[in-house]
């Protein structure tokens, strides 16, 4: 009689406590390092993800490129052999063309602007697009304004980037702003960067402040350029095959901690931003600001881009992003 008793009050107990969740593991591919601004981020989201499942989903973070560059395991992640990633949003643009409109060149003026875009009702519609490509979008991150560093003179002046052999991810449109600018890309994954232009395979580059800090460009470059020339935002992405897994509950867990954490991430991007120029002075990297009137010539420079990829982006995209910003 005491069993019974005794069995009876744990079935009891655990009804009311809820349904029990089977243990969840999963893999986080991550390309900076964990101190970077975007490692921070997955390493707060872990952390969140973690404390509101009680445990019950442990996601383990492997940093610095540990599973791949973005391309490769953004791939996997439709296959279902990796969980997670946060990729910049440039490499869904593969699957996905409308997401070519956040890397026209020169398109937002300041981080505020980016911000209303992408947590508003067009980023929205642009992660509904997701899914169908196996994969699942949580929250738009900060990689922050792109600035240019090179081995051989300061950009000042659009002319300053004619015949310089400068460092392109693998999307059209990126190599295309480089051509149009006037230099040469060249198609290279993070993990490449640092010894290319350490052998001056390629003269420069153009990433944020805190990653030019976070893999230690100013050691291989000699100028950098405040020319903020693209605004570059990181999406965490989950594989769909083992997002339709989880439990309803399970997923809300997911999404919220990836918007809990984006208030975070971005605080230390720009913290990261400010931080790492002043760092770069110190240890000698020579820091040139680009002028407002410099700058809009750049922009009129890169409009053949705007134009090339408008109809493939959807102008209908293009113009409501226009009219968000002039709100």
């Amino acid at each position: 009689m005491k069993f019974r008793n005794t069995l009876m009050l744990g079935l009891l107990t655990a009804a009311l406590s809820g349904p029990a969740w089977a243990a969840v593991n999963a893999k986080f591919a991550v390309t900076l390092p964990e101190k970077s601004h975007q490692g921070q981020g997955v390493a707060k989201f872990v952390e969140l993800v973690k404390a509101k499942s009680k445990g019950e989903i442990d996601i383990k973070p492997y940093y610095a490129g540990a599973l791949g560059d973005d391309v490769k395991v953004t791939s996997a992640l439709q296959g279902g052999t990796i969980e997670f990633t946060v990729p910049q949003t440039t490499t869904l643009t593969g699957m996905v063309k409308a997401y070519e409109i956040l890397d026209f060149p020169f398109l937002f003026k300041d981080s505020s602007e980016a911000e209303k875009v992408l947590d508003g009702p067009i980023g929205q519609k642009l992660m509904e697009t997701l899914p169908a490509h196996g994969l699942v979008g949580l929250a738009y991150w900060e990689n922050g304004f792109f600035n240019a560093t090179n081995s051989k003179h300061p950009i000042a002046r659009v002319e300053d980037f004619n015949g310089l052999k400068f460092r392109s991810i693998q999307a059209k449109i990126t190599q295309e702003t480089i051509k149009a600018l006037g230099a040469n890309p060249v198609p290279l994954a993070v993990p490449e960067l640092y010894t290319a232009l350490e052998t001056r395979t390629i003269d420069g580059q153009g990433t944020p402040n805190a990653v030019i800090a976070a893999l230690k460009l100013y050691e291989v470059q000699k100028f950098l350029s405040i020319t903020q020339h693209t605004y570059g935002a990181f999406i965490p992405l989950v594989s769909k095959k083992f997002w339709d897994t989880l439990k309803p509950e399970q997923q809300q867990i997911l999404k919220d901690a990836a918007v809990e954490a984006r208030s975070h991430q971005r605080q230390v991007a720009r913290a990261q931003s400010d931080g790492a120029q002043k760092t770069m002075i110190e240890r000698g990297i020579k820091v040139n600001e680009v002028s407002d009137a410099e700058r809009a010539r750049m922009r009129e420079r890169v409009q053949p881009v705007w134009k090339m990829f408008s109809s493939s982006v959807g102008q209908d995209l293009v113009d409501q992003v226009e009219a968000a910003l002039k709100k």
